[in-house]
């Protein structure tokens, strides 16, 4: 049994789904998972975090930190957001720009389907991808579809099918052995937006332990919330940084960001001189935190009876504690992968590969990763856009 068709999309996820809505008749998109979209369906806690307000190319992560340039500024948030309000789909945002549904992730997986079909393409599910070739300019992939071989020619094909990250869901790494296969270059890659694993049992003692800090690592600094837990260090600002963070390298927690703790403990000693140490500190970090601060640094006698410059050390040391974990928890719990295709090999107005015609590389597949809140859905969406326009402008043409 055989198909032709123009367009392939391997990969009904957030880039493949939007770009069969963009890349003209005679599209079909193939999926391994029973239904698409589903790492849109349990985003946001089921809400989608669908864009950010504050999208631009520095808050992504890539060799190449142009790359995203061409995409995010032809289809960018304000673009996904209109295409959100026509369809009616309630939002708000939630915090640093954050937008999600008020409703429900399916909302925003009905809404491509809608323009996926609208735009005359066809979705196939539960299909295993066996194999791929190009002869003579013609891409021939061997597939499952309901447990019966089929082969498809498609004169395009779009490799969509994510990264490593969260391989319960599938997650296996092919658009990756693809690109190879048809000699583009990838870089490393590795979990990102992903806690921190450690061995210390003074911090682990401390989970459940929450506090709006700043993480910083590799150059880049997050104000967010940083959460002790049973494995390690995990939160916002934890997540967002480990995408700079490599093994071997420390990360700095200011774990009182809006306080100046020395001018605070200063004036604290005029008052009240008598409190004792952890007292002190547990009026600005929380009360298990406070004491294990106190035990590290070994803080004994109450608050007079510290020098000025002892609080500054304390002070110092707080506001700079030097955390080295061992590992992340890997990409069972990453959100996303960091790295992937080389963008060298692309085009970044089209998505296509400069040496292979009519193959193009999308979303999380290539070596651009946002930050956590809502960044890496507008690249698949401008990715994705931005390949489904060159296809049906050719076909225009």
């Amino acid at each position: 049994m055989g198909e032709t068709v123009n367009t392939l999309i391997l990969g009904a996820g957030a880039a493949g789904l939007k770009c069969a809505a963009h890349a003209g008749p005679d599209v079909l998109v193939v999926d391994h998972a029973k239904s698409p979209g589903e790492k849109i369906r349990i985003s946001g806690g089921g809400r989608c975090n669908f864009t950010n307000l504050g999208c631009s190319p520095e808050t992504f992560v890539s060799q190449n930190p142009h790359f995203a340039k061409s995409a995010l500024s032809r289809y960018t948030q304000w673009d996904f957001i209109a295409l959100v309000e026509a369809y009616g789909i309630a939002w708000h945002e939630k915090t640093l720009g954050q937008l999600f549904c008020d409703g429900s992730s399916k909302e925003i997986i009905a809404m491509l389907v809608s323009e996926l079909e609208k735009a005359g393409a066809k979705l196939w599910p539960k299909t295993e991808i066996k194999d791929v070739v190009r002869r003579d300019g013609v891409f021939h992939v061997a597939l499952v579809r309901d447990g019966r071989p089929v082969q498809i020619e498609a004169k395009n094909l779009v490799l969509a099918t994510g990264g490593k990250s969260i391989p319960k869901m599938g997650a296996t790494g092919l658009a990756y052995r693809l690109a190879q296969q048809f000699g583009l270059a990838m870089t490393d890659t590795r979990p990102a937006l992903v806690p921190f694993t450690h061995d210390d049992a003074g911090l682990k003692a401390l989970a459940g332990v929450a506090v709006q800090g700043r993480a910083s690592a590799g150059g880049a600094i997050f104000d967010e919330a940083i959460l002790f837990t049973h494995r390690g260090l995990s939160g916002p600002a934890i997540l967002q940084v480990s995408s700079y963070w490599r093994e071997g390298e420390d990360v700095t927690l200011n774990l009182c960001p809006e306080t100046n703790l020395a001018d605070h403990m200063i004036a604290e000693k005029r008052k009240t001189g008598r409190r004792g140490m952890v007292s002190v500190l547990a009026g600005t970090l929380p009360q298990r935190l406070a004491q294990e601060v106190a035990e590290r640094l070994e803080l004994t006698g109450n608050l007079a009876d510290q020098p000025d410059s002892r609080l500054e050390e304390i002070a110092d040391a707080v506001h700079a504690w030097p955390f080295r974990p061992t590992a992340t928890e890997g990409y069972r719990t990453a959100e996303v992968t960091l790295g992937g295709i080389d963008t060298d090999g692309l085009s970044s107005k089209t998505m296509e590969a400069k040496t292979v015609p009519g193959l193009f590389a999308i979303g999380e597949a290539v070596d651009v990763t946002g930050w956590l809140g809502g960044y890496n859905f507008q690249w698949a969406w401008s990715s994705g856009w931005a390949a489904g326009q060159t296809i049906s402008g050719r076909q225009a043409g």
